[in-house]
């Protein structure tokens, strides 16, 4: 075989690696659908948790239009906000308002909610009580470790009726902000997602609705008490769907916020939860 045909094969062959590697891309993928090339463009959205049943009807729908969402599951809350933003995963749905804000101003992450979700009410849960009149003297209490759950969860406690908050503690109180606590309960903070294993060891606990529903509890029924949806008080803890700021108006990711917010999955969120998550659209 001769030089010039020698270069012209590999030339050939340089040119096909070329368009072959054009064709690979972490927003594309590529399906055949009647013989021809369907390309699909790729969404990774990460999520906390096992339940993705609400995802997986939105990945339907999107489906449809050409569009892979990719469900990206994590086992903290501190990690989807991580990967958000080092360009990871294009979205993540995991969060309300008030725990995504100080994230951010926290980490100097430049994120922002772009579409709502639902509102999943936190409750107080006990393997040995019936009520919260039950809780006795010196009762051992699991409460999440993050500054949001937290707060929310002492904020919960005083409606219960079991606390006393300082004036003006807002909306993340700490424990130095209890000024009564006439039955001596005694705190042990956890994180979220450790809290339902740890009820064999404690006498109550505040846990995450999707923590719960993760851990097989009902939060209307299993907790005994739980947190009521109360106009501008429930607005920081909406679920939201955050992106990078940059991203924030991408065609692509308003096509999965108009995905998700259907009459379709309102209906199914109200049907499958039971109230255990409410939607806010």
């Amino acid at each position: 075989m001769g030089t010039k045909k020698i270069s012209i094969l590999i030339l050939g062959a340089i040119l096909t690696i070329t368009a072959l590697g054009g064709c690979v891309s972490s927003k594309t993928t590529t399906a055949t659908k009647n013989n021809t090339s369907v390309k699909k463009q790729v969404v990774k959205i990460g999520i906390t948790g096992d339940d993705h049943n609400v995802w997986d009807k939105v990945k339907v729908t999107l489906a449809k239009e050409n569009i892979d969402l990719q469900l990206v599951n994590f086992a903290d809350y501190i990690r989807p906000n991580m990967a958000l933003s080092d360009g990871d995963i294009d979205l993540n749905s995991f969060q309300h308002y008030a725990y995504l804000n100080k994230f951010k101003k926290d980490h100097k992450l430049q994120l922002t909610a772009i579409g709502e979700t639902v509102f999943a009410p936190l409750g107080i849960y006990s393997k040995t009580l019936k009520s919260i009149k039950d809780i006795k003297d010196g009762a051992k209490l699991a409460i999440p470790n993050d500054a949001t759950n937290e707060g929310r969860g002492l904020n919960l406690l005083q409606s219960a009726g079991l606390i006393t908050l300082k004036t003006g503690a807002g909306n993340l109180p700490t424990l130095k902000d209890i000024t009564k606590n006439p039955k001596n309960i005694k705190f042990i903070e956890l994180v979220a997602t450790q809290i339902p294993r740890s009820l064999e060891d404690v006498d109550v606990a505040i846990i995450n609705s999707g923590v719960a529903i993760d851990a097989k509890f009902n939060p209307v029924k299993d907790s005994i008490f739980l947190e009521k949806a109360s106009g501008d008080k429930t607005k920081p803890y909406i679920n939201v769907i955050v992106t990078r700021e940059k991203d924030k108006d991408n065609v692509l990711y308003k096509k999965v916020i108009k995905a998700y917010q259907t009459d379709e999955i309102k209906a199914f969120i109200k049907e499958f939860y039971k109230g255990a998550e409410i939607p806010v659209f």
